[in-house]
């Protein structure tokens, strides 16, 4: 009997993980498709992702109130024959930028409603801001901070409509300070958004990445008949 556990939630936001995996001779479709429908069903909400290169083969991007939920869909798909190569943790957040922002967009960063329709294209990345000798973001002025980030965020208010954002922290839970989702109408949309916002200062003198992980988001039944084990 499994032991009844008090959920572990943010105060403020959702939970968050990534998970990257690679099929295994032992996959059971039907076993990760239950796995995806049952976290549903508690409430979390379950993006999956077909991956494209060596990295990983399929990815789910998992949000929802109680940590324990999340650990369940890993334990899952785990025993359902998928091996977790890499993971992500972070949390929805408010920016401390974006503090008094209109009520819209306080939900749509703090409680998103994922996936986004018509925006099949997707990418990972998390990513940090610079701490070194020559440049580093936290001995930068809190107002000089502010407007770097204005700046950020009004090139990335150009591809509206065609991008669609989620920037989660996980400064103190993971390798980085933060995890960026980003869903696009088609993959050059992916390209171009991070091209451009690289030229902003906040990013170019500042901005370190990790790993990027690209692919196209689908149902889990659309995602596993895709990788032959349906």
């Amino acid at each position: 009997m499994r032991t009844v556990t008090e959920p572990v939630s943010p105060k403020v936001g959702l939970g968050v993980v990534h998970l990257f995996c690679k099929v295994t001779p032992l996959a059971d479709a039907e076993a990760i498709a239950e796995a995806v429908q049952k976290a549903q069903a508690e409430g979390d909400q379950v993006v999956s992702v077909a991956i494209l290169g060596h990295k990983a083969d399929l990815a789910f991007m998992l949000v929802g109130s109680d940590l324990w939920s999340l650990r369940r869909f890993q334990a899952a798909v785990q025993n359902a024959g998928l091996d977790v190569v890499d993971s992500y943790v972070s949390l929805t957040e408010l920016s401390e930028y974006a503090q008094g922002v209109p009520e819209p967009m306080r939900s749509a960063r703090l409680t998103p409603e994922l996936p986004p329709a018509d925006k099949p294209a997707w990418c990972f990345y998390p990513m940090s801001k610079q701490r070194g000798d020559v440049h580093n973001w936290f001995t930068v002025p809190y107002d000089d901070r502010k407007e770097m980030m204005y700046e950020h965020g009004a090139s990335g208010r150009t591809f509206a409509g065609r991008v669609i954002q989620v920037v989660t922290g996980s400064t103190g839970l993971d390798d980085y300070e933060w995890g960026v989702t980003l869903f696009a109408t088609a993959p050059d949309d992916l390209k171009e958004v991070v091209y451009t916002m690289r030229f902003d200062k906040a990013s170019a003198l500042y901005g370190e990445f990790g790993a990027f992980y690209t692919g196209m988001v689908a149902p889990i039944g659309d995602v596993l008949s895709q990788l032959g084990i349906d």
